[in-house]
């Protein structure tokens, strides 16, 4: 029996760790590709740099200077850190609301925020576009709004699971103490819910950062660019793209969010296995 178990481990380990392979291939590719010159990315995109093909940094210093990446970064890193904050403060307010007050308001709200997480993108693109206009949302602050509206489903989700853990005793005390509502939430419940804040910070960084479609959707083009859609404007016309460029941008855009999910990966388990308890 032991020996069966030790066999299947071993399979399992070697099938994933072939999954694991085509998973980190495209990443290796696109860092090889960035220190060739654009025609051999073309032409040999799965060989290593050579003398002939080696370009040193300037494919990132062309990719620097033609899409105002510093600019874009700041645009990007404004919009990350604001929203998954917002994401975070508001989401688990409402999540505390939801599961210590019992009524037809609170569960509808809930099934709400289910129902978002279901409704197709493509359904509201349009008239999102619309809205984000005619309320001049159009700005890095007002596409902070927007995450939140779209962010807030799966985080709900997640802090109501959690809080249902939460002894009630716990914020009664805080109560006969003297606290108010809200000092029982920052003070008491907050530290508490640490381990799912941490897992739904790491996913929706993840997503906004990366993000695409509600940037170029919203946002004033013409003003504010984030990382992906900097990226974006390196395709000239008739089809052509700066593909040494390109490479060197997109390393230098993953970077932040490859350390970041590296450094902080190890809490995702703990806070997805605490909100999946119920009281």
């Amino acid at each position: 029996m032991k020996i069966e178990k030790k066999r299947g481990s071993i399979a399992l380990t070697v099938l994933f760790s072939i999954i694991s392979v085509f998973y980190v291939y495209p990443i290796v590719l696109v860092v090889l590709n960035s220190f060739k010159k654009k025609t051999y990315i073309s032409k040999m995109p799965f060989t290593l740099p050579n003398a002939k093909s080696f370009v040193g940094l300037d494919n990132y210093i062309s990719g620097i200077q033609k899409t105002d990446l510093l600019k874009a970064a700041g645009v990007s890193l404004f919009v990350t850190v604001l929203s998954v904050f917002v994401i975070i403060l508001c989401t688990s307010m409402c999540a505390w609301y939801i599961t210590r007050v019992h009524n037809k308001f609170t569960s509808a709200v809930y099934y709400l925020c289910l129902f978002s997480m279901i409704v197709p993108f493509q359904m509201v693109m349009f008239p999102l576009s619309k809205i984000a206009n005619m309320l001049h949302l159009t700005n890095p602050l007002g596409l902070v709004f927007i995450y939140l509206g779209f962010g807030a489903g799966l985080a709900v989700f997640m802090f109501t699971g959690f809080v249902k853990s939460i002894p009630l005793a716990v914020e009664e005390a805080a109560m006969i103490d003297g606290c108010t509502p809200l000092q029982t939430f920052f003070h008491v419940v907050m530290p508490i819910m640490k381990p799912t804040c941490i897992t739904v910070a790491i996913l929706e960084t993840m997503w906004v950062w990366n993000d695409y479609l509600l940037p170029s959707l919203t946002l004033d083009l013409k003003k504010y660019r984030t990382i992906p859609i900097a990226v974006q404007y390196l395709k000239g016309g008739y089809g052509s793209v700066d593909m040494g460029a390109m490479m060197g941008t997109l390393v230098l855009s993953i970077i932040p969010i490859i350390v970041f999910y590296a450094f902080c990966q190890k809490y995702i388990i703990e806070g997805v296995v605490a909100g999946a308890v119920k009281g």
